[in-house]
């Protein structure tokens, strides 16, 4: 199962090359990986449908104690093959799409790609599996969707996707760090067997919250929702997989794997199915009023996202088995409607519903793909979508919650399901067509089969529903239930007041289609032509965001070395004060420090020096005193014993004046341009630092000394680097990057007073 999750990747590199070498073969043999994994995964269902899942762990992190786990259960199985079984379908019939496109080989990598990171999120066994590839499938989606990158839409587009769920991403990490404090483990198993802990914890509150910021915005739910219909500026196969049946699933996803651990909580209820029927009502109303096919599409599936999240809100049994039914039959239609889009596009040149019409003469099996997908999502039997439509009804009437309430919301919604099936499959094949899209070519097989084969198997489910239920659905449920199942499906229940509300959806439904002509003739022409776009919101927050990143820099990055350095010190004062006080700060009693008069005079001359570099007003003389202080320093080092150091010490600091001498002798005295208060304020601050580092000091020498250092590089001087210099080995061994660095610095200090002198000897010649 680690290869299966990994070898898109391995596809993915090698795409673009056998695009470039053999595009025909390239584009016939792509469609195997996806059909192949989905055989792999499908002969693992009888195992998972016992309720015995597949677990296969690797060393990954060891140091940290993180394994690449994968985790194959019901739930892990249906999106497994929903992944797989869709991404067959986008395979086989992108080549026919793009034509001659020299770029089939780089859409191609990306999608591979992105296949590989859905498996890895879908199927990962830990936290942190599951959030490296969650944030891949981010990194992808903005590469696909912005696949058309010379236009400014798609590259807007794919920004503000990975803007908004990038966001997310980063409250999901922190929900999965808390969540894994919490519990005590990162490992998927352990985690969904701590319900009871996790709820009754103080943290339950931001975890619950940092969960949702994920899935919210990765299933595009209100206020997160505009993200969804911009990104179909993208390529229609790339819109028909990651936002159909795939990528904005995954908030979905998230939800039903951890609603054994953070559901069953009054604040669950209110955020989960407060969100989820806000959004459910706001992409269903905007989807009746635009015109374009792909954004009348896009607008349905947030608000069948919202049905989703709603339902999963309200978490009793039966709502989460109406769930798992709409989150298959979704898959099937939505990814079927799609590809009908984008073939109309491709043969009939528009996806305007204003001028399509007529084509099911000449496209009569891509007819047969978009009403039987259409059918489908009204809910008319004997399409699987009635079956669920009808679980729907059952589940919110049964609601422990505002049960009216939720079924009427539900209701009006299921009616503008009605209206978009109508608009999208219907009317471009059995309404009037303009004379303009006359002139048409045929479509390649390709490009009419992909659609149909998930709209037949919508109705083949349909009239068998039992054969996937006790397979692959019912194990699902179970997973995100907790518990077992006995899920029976069937087309007919009889005469009850589900059939009832499946009739008013109809009668609902075609009201809307009646008046839906003079609802849009009220709106503002910019808005009919436009759509909704949705996210004026985010674009205030990005310019703000840009705003106050550029005041930022013009306060913080101003160009002048004082600030940064008052920055830099102020903040390390800060730690390094705030570090001394919690260590309760300087002993009681601290010895006088004692010392001969010569190391007196030592002292005296590095703060002589010291104190004549910060008043004097010559730069000569400025770099004449710190060369004091550093002689100073090596006398210190003779008068300690250590006089290879001493001599190091005076080689560097004559090496240093030298050079500071060779740039500086021709510059003129230090001119007097900052103020009182400013020359105040540098030196309060280079006070405290030097004072703080007294202090430090002082504490330092106050501990007990740690003799196991010492100890090391006495007992390793000789044996390890055949030294028996302790302090030469100590430079030249076991700090030896730390010495090259040094060398490094004045090499490069050299060259460039070497550059500079030979830049005047140019100019001076050339004068």
């Amino acid at each position: 199962m680690l290869l299966a999750v990994l070898c898109g990747f391995v596809a993915a590199l090698f795409a673009p090359l056998g695009f470039r070498r053999f595009p025909l073969w390239a584009g016939r043999f792509a469609p195997l990986l996806p059909l192949g994994l989905f055989l792999f995964f499908l002969s693992h269902i009888g195992p998972v449908s016992r309720g015995e899942p597949v677990v296969v762990t690797a060393p990954w992190i060891p140091s940290l104690g993180i394994d690449f786990a994968l985790y194959l259960d019901g739930l892990g199985m249906l999106f497994a093959l929903l992944v797989t079984g869709i991404g067959f379908l986008i395979f086989l019939y992108t080549p026919a799409y793009l034509g001659g496109d020299r770029r089939q080989g780089t859409l191609f990598a990306w999608l591979f790609a992105f296949m590989a990171a859905m498996l890895g999120t879908t199927l990962a066994g830990n936290l942190i599996t599951l959030f490296v590839f969650w944030e891949l499938t981010g990194l992808c989606s903005y590469l696909l969707i912005g696949f058309d990158h010379e236009a400014e839409g798609s590259r807007s587009a794919a920004l503000q996707a990975l803007l908004v769920t990038g966001g997310g991403g980063l409250a999901l990490l922190a929900g999965f760090l808390l969540l894994g404090g919490v519990v005590g483990s990162m490992e998927l198993p352990v985690l969904l067997a701590s319900g009871d802990l996790v709820r009754n914890h103080p943290l339950y509150l931001p975890i619950l919250l940092l969960l949702l910021g994920g899935a919210f915005t990765k299933s595009a739910q209100f206020p997160f929702h505009f993200w969804l219909p911009n990104a179909m500026a993208a390529p229609t196969p790339i819109s028909a997989y990651l936002h159909s049946a795939t990528m904005v699933k995954l908030g979905i996803y998230l939800l039903a794997r951890f609603s054994p651990v953070l559901a069953g909580t009054e604040l669950w209820l209110a955020l989960v199915a407060g969100v989820g029927g806000l959004t459910m009502l706001v992409g269903g109303i905007l989807a009746v009023l635009e015109h374009d096919l792909k954004r009348i599409l896009a607008w349905s599936t947030v608000s069948a996202l919202g049905i989703l999240t709603l339902l999963l809100g309200v978490g009793t049994p039966a709502a989460i088995t109406a769930a798992i039914l709409l989150l298959l039959t979704h898959a099937l239609y939505k990814s079927s409607l799609f590809l009908v889009a984008g073939a109309l596009d491709h043969g009939a040149g528009s996806r305007d519903t204003r001028q399509l019409g007529g084509l099911a003469r000449r496209m009569p099996w891509l007819a047969v793909a978009a009403i039987l997908a259409a059918l489908a999502m009204a809910g008319l039997p004997p399409l699987f979508g009635f079956i669920t439509k009808e679980s729907i009804y059952a589940a919110l009437f049964l609601s422990p919650w505002e049960p009216l309430l939720l079924t009427g919301l539900m209701l009006a919604a299921n009616g503008l399901m009605v209206t978009v099936a109508v608009i999208t499959g219907l009317g471009p094949f059995l309404g009037k067509g303009a004379p303009a899209l006359a002139a048409y070519h045929p479509l390649p097989p390709t490009l009419w089969l992909a659609p149909l084969l998930p709209a037949a198997l919508g109705l083949l489910l349909g009239l068998v529903p039992n054969m996937v239920a006790p397979l692959l659905l019912r194990p699902a449920i179970a997973v995100v239930q907790a518990a077992p199942v006995n899920t029976v499906l069937a087309l007919w229940h009889g005469f009850n007041f589900e059939l009832l509300l499946s009739a008013a959806t109809l009668v609902v439904g075609l009201l809307i289609v009646l008046s839906r002509r003079r609802l849009l003739a009220l709106l503002p022409a910019s808005w009919q032509e436009g759509g909704f776009t949705q996210d004026g919101g985010f674009v205030l927050l990005l310019r703000a965001l840009l705003r106050g990143a550029r005041l930022q820099t013009i306060i913080v990055q101003n160009g002048r070395l004082r600030y940064y350095l008052m920055a830099t010190i102020g903040v390390a004062m800060g730690s390094m004060g705030l570090t001394f006080l919690e260590s309760g700060g300087l002993p009681g009693s601290l010895a006088w420090p004692s010392g001969y008069l010569h190391e007196w005079l030592a002292a005296g001359i590095i703060v002589a020096g010291a104190l004549t570099v910060t008043v004097t007003d010559s730069r000569l003389g400025a770099v004449v005193a710190l060369g004091t202080v550093g002689y100073g320093v090596s006398l210190v080092y003779i008068l300690y014993g250590a006089p290879d150091l001493a001599m190091t010490q005076f080689c560097i600091e004559t090496l240093a004046i030298v050079l500071f001498v060779l740039v500086l002798y021709r510059l003129p005295l230090f001119t007097l341009l900052s103020t009182p208060v400013v020359r105040l304020r540098d030196a309060c601050m280079a006070a405290a630092i030097g004072g703080l580092m007294t202090l430090l000091m002082f504490y330092v020498l106050a501990q007990p000394l740690v003799p196991h250092v010492s100890d090391f590089f006495l007992a390793n001087s000789l044996p390890a680097a055949h030294g028996r210099n302790v302090v030469n080995v100590i430079l030249v061994d076991f700090r030896a990057l730390d010495t090259l660095g040094e060398i490094v610095v004045l090499a490069v200090a050299a060259l460039g007073v070497f550059g500079l002198m030979q830049s005047r000897r140019s100019d001076g010649e050339g004068k």
